[in-house]
């Protein structure tokens, strides 16, 4: 039986509940997860790399079926270059599914041998995302039921600190 790894990207701007839904779920199908932050230039994340690798690491506890990477380029050139051939990603509201279903297929033209599985996240996950849930922790509402408590407690740090400039 070989070992299957599927890729779950995404910018993760900051890491949520939501994603670590599926995150915990894709370990139910998938033998290891790589969660593969996207580098794209035509974003301003809140959050750099590092500091998004770092609280996705303190989110999962270091679960050893789990690695975290950073990439650019075609996600189906990513998959090959790590040897799988599973895109992961989650689905919410219809406009997910538009989008995702999109993407499977420009991927699917890309390259046939890797196929795209989708997840539909969890009833209480439905509505959020994270501009979301940024925007709401920049005014100072409190999003803690929905981020790891690290990502809470950076998300608070990162707008005090914007704040002061």
């Amino acid at each position: 039986m070989s070992v299957k790894t599927a890729i779950y990207p995404g910018f993760f701007d900051p890491v949520t509940n939501g994603h670590l839904s599926i995150i915990n779920r894709g370990l139910h199908v998938f033998d290891n997860l790589i969660i593969a932050i996207l580098h794209n230039p035509q974003k301003t994340p809140l959050f750099s790399v590092e500091e998004r690798i770092k609280m996705i690491k303190q989110s999962i506890k270091g679960q050893p079926r789990i690695e975290v990477d950073t990439f650019d380029g075609l996600l189906v050139d990513y998959a090959v270059k790590r040897n799988s051939n599973v895109i992961l990603r989650g689905l919410r509201a219809l406009s997910d599914f538009e989008y995702e279903f999109q993407m499977a297929l420009m991927n699917r033209k890309l390259n046939r041998d890797v196929q795209s599985i989708f997840l539909m996240t969890d009833y209480k996950w439905f509505y959020t995302s994270s501009t979301i849930i940024k925007e709401a922790a920049s005014f100072g509402g409190d999003v803690s039921g929905l981020v790891p408590k690290v990502v809470n407690e950076k998300l608070k740090e990162k707008f005090q600190q914007l704040k002061k400039t």
